[in-house]
């Protein structure tokens, strides 16, 4: 009886071992690894439903959601490049198949916004808009892409003319502050318009509103004058407070769904919906996204007394690139706060997965030398 009950348990167990039949079956098993960040196993199932139906369009598209999901924005590496070039390639399959696919539009424009192809993601998020003048994200996205490439140039701009990272505008009169105006600031009303497009659709769009906040405020630097500035800083002022009310409003609504993907279960054939979510960046890779950093001032009896070393902190990057939190790893106790300090002021470019902002989880090293 037990050598009996042995070889059927041995036997349903090489069942279930098999190999998916179908298309289906291998995305089912895909998703399982998927949910389970085993992203290589995930594209190797839906790498086997695509060769079992070319043509089956949701597979394309988990497929390419899976290579994306391993790409890492500012990472300029063979790998990280190898990845989006597979994602970008997958999503077009999928417009061959079905040019009006929504998910794979919206991708392929949020893929070249996280590479910097301002042209080409406009162009995929136009195309959006074009098939759903309702579509909210799109206009969003449009709003982040004009934000993206004015950002940097700002910052740039300031620097040149000498104005501290907290200092207040506007801009003096001059060259830097003519050509900054002449080359940005068309973009940057027009991201502005978007986002304004966005909020007739969706008044209630925080992350909408977080971004009216800072392009407002950046804007009253190119004002000829301090009323004009006065006027836009409390503009802004303004946006920022509906964007903390909206959020608190929506905090209340518990929201379904995971953190990374939203898959349907049991049921094949519909595409994956992607959310924006918290990811987790290497220290290297976030600092060459940083775009405005503040030195630590160094405690002067801590450089009196010859302390040195580094402070490790775990910080966390808001969707508008401004650090939300810092916490302690390890260092020398005299350092810390001076550190933490620091770092709380600075921004980085905000890191975007399928062109929506999203949370960074990442290490920030602080060294101190006494010299």
């Amino acid at each position: 009886m037990r050598l009996m009950i042995a070889v059927w348990l041995a036997a349903a167990g090489s069942l279930q071992a098999q190999d998916p039949a179908d298309a289906r079956g291998w995305i089912n098993r895909g998703v399982q690894e998927f949910k389970a960040d085993r992203y290589a196993e995930a594209v190797a199932d839906f790498q086997k439903a695509v060769a079992a139906d070319p043509s089956f369009v949701p597979a394309r598209l988990y497929l390419a959601t899976a290579w994306m999901q391993q790409f890492v924005p500012g990472a300029d590496t063979p790998e990280n490049r190898a990845l989006a070039a597979s994602a970008d390639r997958e999503f077009r399959r999928v417009l061959d198949f079905d040019p009006q696919n929504k998910v794979a539009l919206s991708s392929l424009g949020g893929l070249n916004l996280s590479r910097k192809n301002w042209d080409e993601a406009e162009g995929w998020f136009e195309k959006l808009i074009q098939l759903d003048p309702a579509d909210t994200n799109a206009w969003y996205s449009m709003g982040v892409l004009a934000w993206s490439q004015w950002h940097p140039a700002y910052l740039e701009a300031r620097r040149a003319i000498g104005m501290k990272p907290q200092e207040p505008g506007p801009m003096p009169a001059g060259r830097i502050k003519a050509d900054l105006k002449a080359q940005y600031g068309g973009v940057l009303e027009t991201g502005m318009e978007a986002l304004r497009h966005g909020l007739l659709i969706d008044p209630k769009f925080s992350d909408a509103m977080a971004y009216m906040n800072l392009m407002v405020r950046e804007r009253a630097d190119l004002r000829d004058t301090a009323e004009e500035y006065q006027q836009d800083i409390a503009d802004a002022n303004s946006w920022a407070q509906k964007a903390t009310r909206s959020r608190e409003s929506q905090a209340e609504i518990p929201l379904p769904g995971g953190s990374r993907i939203t898959v349907t279960q049991g049921i094949v054939g519909a595409p994956p919906e992607v959310e924006p979510h918290r990811m987790k960046v290497a220290g290297d890779v976030s600092i060459a996204n940083l775009v405005e950093r503040k030195d630590p001032v160094y405690p002067a009896e801590a450089r009196k007394a010859g302390v040195e070393g580094v402070v490790h902190l775990a910080v966390t990057i808001g969707k508008d690139g401004h650090v939300t939190g810092v916490k302690l790893i390890n260092g020398p106790d005299p350092l810390i706060q001076a550190a933490i300090d620091a770092v709380k002021q600075w921004v980085y470019e905000p890191t975007l997965f399928n062109g929506i902002p999203v949370e960074v989880d990442t290490v920030v090293d602080v060294n101190f030398t006494v010299r």
